[in-house]
C-alpha cells in the first residue's frame, strides 16, 4: 500500500515535471528552428508531441495512486485512458517511422522514389496516418474504459464485455503492436544499415543513426519488460498459472513494469542532449535566448542555426 500510495505519486511528479520540461523544450526548438526541417525532424516532433500527451495524463494517475480510487467521473476516465494509449502508440509509431526514413536515407540513397516519399508535404501526410492508426490502436482501451464502484472505492480501468473476445485482442494487440512488429521492424533496418555504415566515412549520417538507434534500444529496455508481463497475463486470461497466487504476482509485477515504463517518457530530450550535437547546440540557443543572465547571451543569427538544421539527418 505505501508503494502505491507514497512512491508512485513522487515517482510520477518527478517524471511530469521532467518530462514535461524537456519535451516541451524539444518541441520549441524544433518549432523555432524550423527551417529545413525534414522526415527526422518531423518524426523528432511528432515523438515528443507523443511523450507530452503521455505525461499529462500522469498527474492524474498520481492522484488516482495516492488516494486508491478515482475521483474525478467517467468522462475524465476516458480521457485519461485516451492521453495514455495514445501517447504509447504514437512513440512507438514515429520511432517506427524514423528507423524506415533512416533505412531509406542509407540503404536506398539513390532511389528517386524514397526521395519523393521524404518531401515535407508527404512526411505531414504520414504523420496524420501515423496519429489516426494511434487512434485506432487506442479506441478498444478508450471505448471500454469505465468507473466503476467496487468494494474498495470507485475504480478506472479497462473492463472489456465478458463472453467477447475483446479482452484477448487487446492483449494481442499490444504484444504485437508494441513490441513484436516495430522490433521485426527495427532488426530488420538495423541489420541492413549498420553494414552499410561500416563502409562509410560519412560523419553526419553515423550521428543521425546513432541518435535514432539510442532511442530505439532505451524505448525497448523500458518498455520491453511491460510487455513480457502482457503476455503472462495474456496466459493467466487463457487458463494458463491459474492461481490467485499467481493472480497477485501479476498484478505487483504490473506496478512495477509500469513505473519503469512510465519513467521512460522524460528520457528523449536527455538523450538528444547527450547523442545529438546539433540539438545539444539548439538547446543551448534557445536557453541563451530566454535566460540570457543564467546562460550568457544569445549572439547566435538565425540564418546559423537554419543552416545547421538542413544538415540535420541528411
Amino acid at each position: 500500500m505505501a508503494f502505491s500510495q507514497v512512491f508512485l505519486p513522487s515517482l510520477y511528479s518527478v517524471v511530469f515535471i521532467v518530462g514535461l520540461i524537456g519535451n516541451g523544450l524539444v518541441v520549441c526548438v524544433l518549432v523555432k528552428y524550423h527551417k529545413g526541417s525534414n522526415m527526422s525532424d518531423l518524426c523528432l516532433f511528432n515523438l515528443a508531441l507523443s511523450d507530452l500527451l503521455f505525461l499529462i495524463s500522469l498527474p492524474f494517475w498520481a492522484h488516482y495512486a495516492a488516494i486508491s480510487k478515482w475521483t474525478l467521473g467517467s468522462f475524465m476516465c476516458h480521457a485519461v485512458t485516451a492521453l495514455y494509449m495514445l501517447g504509447f502508440y504514437g512513440s512507438i509509431f514515429f520511432m517506427v517511422l524514423m528507423t524506415i526514413d533512416r533505412y531509406a536515407v542509407i540503404v536506398h540513397t539513390y532511389n528517386s522514389l524514397f526521395s519523393k516519399y521524404r518531401s515535407v508535404r508527404t512526411t505531414i501526410v504520414l504523420s496524420l496516418f501515423m496519429w489516426t492508426l494511434s487512434l485506432g490502436a487506442s479506441l478498444p482501451a478508450i471505448i471500454f474504459s469505465q468507473v466503476k464502484n467496487e468494494s474498495d472505492g470507485w475504480t478506472c480501468k479497462v473492463e472489456y464485455p465478458e463472453g467477447t473476445a475483446w479482452k484477448s485482442f487487446s492483449y494481442i494487440e499490444l504484444n504485437f503492436l508494441g513490441l513484436i512488429i516495430p522490433l521485426s521492424v527495427m532488426v530488420f533496418c538495423y541489420s541492413r544499415i549498420i553494414p552499410i555504415l561500416m563502409t562509410m566515412k560519412s560523419q553526419k549520417k553515423h550521428k543521425a543513426v546513432k541518435l535514432v538507434l539510442v532511442l530505439v534500444i532505451v524505448f525497448f529496455l523500458f518498455w520491453t519488460p511491460y510487455n513480457i508481463v502482457i503476455f503472462l497475463k495474456f496466459l493467466h486470461h487463457l487458463g494458463y498459472m491459474n492461481s490467485c497466487q499467481r493472480d497477485q504476482d501479476l498484478n505487483m509485477a504490473m506496478q512495477w513494469v509500469e513505473t519503469i515504463a512510465f519513467s521512460h517518457c522524460c528520457l528523449n530530450p536527455i538523450i538528444y542532449a547527450f547523442v545529438g550535437q546539433k540539438f545539444r547546440n539548439l538547446f543551448l540557443k534557445i536557453l541563451k535566448e530566454w535566460f540570457p543572465l543564467c546562460f550568457g547571451q544569445g549572439t547566435t543569427v538565425e540564418s546559423e542555426v537554419s543552416e545547421r538544421m538542413t544538415t540535420m539527418h541528411s
